[in-house]
């Protein structure tokens, strides 16, 4: 069955529900469980702390990749191993870069917050990220399949 191309798109993210949800105009769309940063909120480079406001994706990487791929520096570096415990915050599946659109925000890019996969998906749902939104990798391939770069995203409290 062959989706229908979304005509308004946009990204909201919810901090006290640690949900993102994609809305078509009025209309949402689909909405997944995410992780926020453990740290709280905030701006500061180094904080590790999950910006709020408005944002824009900026690019997208990933595309094809399996939903284990490790990457870093937004490069595939190798696959993770469920079975394999490791204490590493892996970037897993798929990035989407947010770049800040307001003053307050304006650092994001440099400071790497990504909406990304993770090796931690037990941790969905509570804050556990350092600065980005981490979602289910199944979910993050499918969010990232049905998004552009220069969807207009909402980070809010």
């Amino acid at each position: 069955m062959q989706q229908m191309p979304l005509s308004h798109p946009r990204l909201e993210i919810s901090i006290a529900t640690q949900t993102v949800q994609l809305w078509d105009k009025h209309q949402l769309v689909k909405s997944w469980p995410c992780s926020t940063s453990k740290f709280g909120i905030g701006f500061q480079e180094g904080s590790n702390q999950t910006p709020l406001g408005v944002f824009k994706v900026k690019e997208k990487h990933g595309q094809g990749h399996s939903l284990h791929t490790i990457f870093k520096a937004r490069q595939p570096v190798g696959q993770w191993n469920p079975l394999d415990p490791t204490d590493a915050d892996l970037i897993l599946a798929r990035i989407l870069w947010l770049e800040g659109a307001e003053s307050r925000n304006a650092n994001t890019l440099d400071r790497y917050i990504y909406i990304h996969g993770t090796n931690e998906e037990r941790r969905i749902g509570q804050p556990g990220s350092h600065g980005c939104i981490r979602m289910k990798n199944a979910d993050v391939i499918e969010l990232f399949d049905k998004v552009e770069i220069g969807l207009s995203v909402w980070i809010g409290e």
